[in-house]
């Protein structure tokens, strides 16, 4: 009777690891595509202020017409990095997207002269990720607002990034200055 159960779990086992071998990326390849979208162009000020909302221009492809989600982290020195952020991109656009998607800066003089580096990629519904597109920010009180090169992208809002900046002081528990 031991044995029989034994047996029985050595065949699920192997036909498991068989399944696994077809695992499904494969099956969303053939659903889908292999290639991975492509981010062809980009924005973004370099600078901006507490209060401010960061714009980041993108212009991205993808040949299969199967772009999913903008999958977006923010690194903070200090503040490691935060979850991760999805916008996900409408059925219209996900051939070809154009537009910005933003990042609010709140008020706050904890944020002065932090800096924030900003990682975007594409993800596709086969689960490819684009190339990362990577942007820095410092956050500056004296920035001023640089605009994208006339004409090379939409005032299309893609949606914002879902990223609550902190400071240090915020995430101790304690406030120091108290």
């Amino acid at each position: 009777m031991r044995c029989g159960r034994l047996g029985g779990g050595v065949i699920l086992f192997s036909f498991l690891a068989g399944c696994a071998a077809m695992g499904p990326l494969e099956v969303r390849e053939k659903t889908y595509g292999a290639d991975p979208p492509v981010i062809s162009q980009t924005f973004a000020a370099k600078e901006a202020r507490t209060g401010d909302t960061w714009k980041v221009y993108l212009k991205a492809e993808d040949p299969n017409g199967d772009m999913r989600r903008i999958v977006c982290t923010v690194d903070q020195p200090g503040m490691g990095t935060y979850p991760v952020s999805y916008i996900r991109v409408k059925e219209a656009g996900r051939k070809e997207l154009a537009g910005y998607i933003y990042l609010n800066i709140p008020v706050h003089e904890g944020l002065d002269f932090v800096t924030l580096t900003l990682t975007v990629q594409i993800q596709d519904m086969a689960g490819h990720l684009s190339r990362p597109a990577v942007f820095p920010l410092a956050v500056n009180a004296r920035a001023v607002r640089e605009a994208p090169p006339q004409g090379s992208f939409p005032e299309k809002d893609l949606r914002p990034v879902m990223i609550q900046l902190r400071t240090p002081y915020e995430d101790s528990g304690k406030h120091e200055r108290d």
